[in-house]
């Protein structure tokens, strides 16, 4: 398919009759994705994918996916309908699932994922995993891409799996074992790609690796333990040396707390070097972009940010005209706020109210001069969020002796699940 021809033409018809193209979600050579609705579902939001017949591995697909169609896990991504209909240019194949807002690939630029979130991301994708293989199926495309968050919950994407014992097509990427396409499709070759993914998110980088020599590939030596140890289980090229998945969950419960290890040093003093963000209950360190992981955490509940907390401050004693010239100090006021841009499923995250404060260094001239951290909160993200924010608002100087002059401010953000709420307080001059 074009894709321009696509955003331009497709927008607004119904495939099959029941799935209408509401937007345009993205797409490659190999099909285009769309939001779609189910009926009778309350509007409930579900992604469509279009395939032409002729694309590579297309013959395939409908096999798979009627093999697939009722597998049922809770990290599992799940298959609503699929078919094949006519159209202009050809056959389709589509395929009906759930919608995901966010997937993994779109964190790791931003950020790799601290050791915790390491810890949280691993049991429901083993899970899956070990679900597929007991079915008699290979996953085949594990990779951050296809590791996504639904409704609070990671998943597992599941339109691309292969029956155990078949041969599926190379793809050659960093991601599939080096017997891809050579051998029958084995769990091994999983693990393989589990072993890619879970160092690319630690490290923001795959694992160094030539394809064509017999060598096992090189990780980072920032990688901490015990994930360490699990990628270099995973990735060696003999898949018959790769650990298996109830190894991986052995090392994750035996090993020590991640964040103990990397504070401790060998004399037993609290380390500098490192300083990972402090895992708010409920959170899991939203810096997952919104993310993925934080369903898991709702068992533990975020206690409410005491009322006294939300409250503005307290209104200074009001200060005379008289007063205040006999001073020459006229306060500043705020000429334009913005407030930050907040996904959807960042803010479905949110138990309670994740709180920021920022020292806003104001110019003569009205605008932000400099930006500082008071308490920048449990949250990469939601303070980088606030930091951008913060450094567009404008102000009304303050003035001395009748001249615009510099003034500090303190915007203390809440990030709630429907709303951001600013307080900004002028503290000098």
């Amino acid at each position: 398919m074009n894709t321009a021809a696509v955003r331009e033409s497709w927008i607004g018809r119904v495939i099959d009759g029941k799935f209408p193209l509401l937007q345009w979600l993205g797409g490659s050579e190999g099909g285009e994705v769309f939001l779609t609705e189910l009926q009778g579902q309350g509007q409930q939001k579900a992604a469509i994918k279009l395939i032409p017949l002729d694309a590579a591995g297309s013959d395939s697909r409908l096999a798979a996916w009627a093999a697939s169609a009722n597998l049922a896990h809770p990290h599992l991504l799940r298959l609503f309908h699929y078919g094949e209909l006519p159209a202009e240019s050809g056959r389709l194949l589509y395929a009906v699932m759930e919608f995901a807002e966010e997937n993994l690939s779109q964190i790791i630029p931003e950020r790799a994922l601290t050791p915790d979130e390491a810890k949280e991301m691993l049991p429901p994708l083993l899970d899956a995993l070990s679900y597929l293989h007991e079915q008699g199926f290979v996953h085949s495309r594990v990779k951050p891409s296809n590791i996504l968050a639904v409704d609070n919950q990671l998943k597992l994407s599941s339109d691309r799996l292969v029956r155990a014992g078949e041969l599926s097509g190379p793809m050659l990427g960093v991601y599939d074992a080096p017997e891809v396409g050579v051998q029958p499709a084995a769990p091994a070759a999983d693990i393989w790609s589990l072993g890619v993914t879970l160092t690319e998110a630690l490290s923001q980088d795959p694992p160094v690796w030539d394809r064509s020599t017999a060598k096992d590939p090189l990780l980072a030596d920032t990688i901490p333990q015990p994930f360490a140890a699990i990628a270099e289980a995973c990735l060696r090229v003999d898949p018959a040396q790769r650990c298996s998945i109830s190894s991986i969950r052995a090392r994750l419960h035996s090993s020590t707390s991640p964040l103990q290890a990397e504070r401790a040093t060998t004399d037993g003093t609290t380390s500098s070097k490192r300083s990972p963000a402090l895992i708010t209950a409920g959170l899991v360190g939203v810096a997952l972009i919104a993310a993925l992981w934080f369903g898991t955490h709702r068992r533990q509940a975020t206690p409410p940010v005491p009322t006294q907390e939300l409250a503005a401050p307290a209104a200074a004693p009001e200060v005379p005209a008289a007063t205040q010239q006999a001073q020459g100090v006229v306060k500043g006021e705020v000429a334009e706020r913005v407030l930050p841009n907040v996904s959807r499923g960042a803010r479905s995250t949110i138990t309670g109210k994740v709180r920021v404060k920022l020292r806003v260094t104001v110019g003569a001239d009205g605008k932000v001069a400099g930006v500082k951290f008071e308490s920048p909160g449990p949250s990469q993200y939601f303070a980088r969020l606030a930091e951008q924010s913060a450094r567009q608002w404008k102000f009304k100087p303050a003035q001395r002796d009748g001249q615009p002059v510099d003034s500090v401010w303190t915007l203390t953000y809440y990030f709630g699940r429907s709303s951001t709420e600013i307080i900004p307080t002028e503290t000098s001059p």
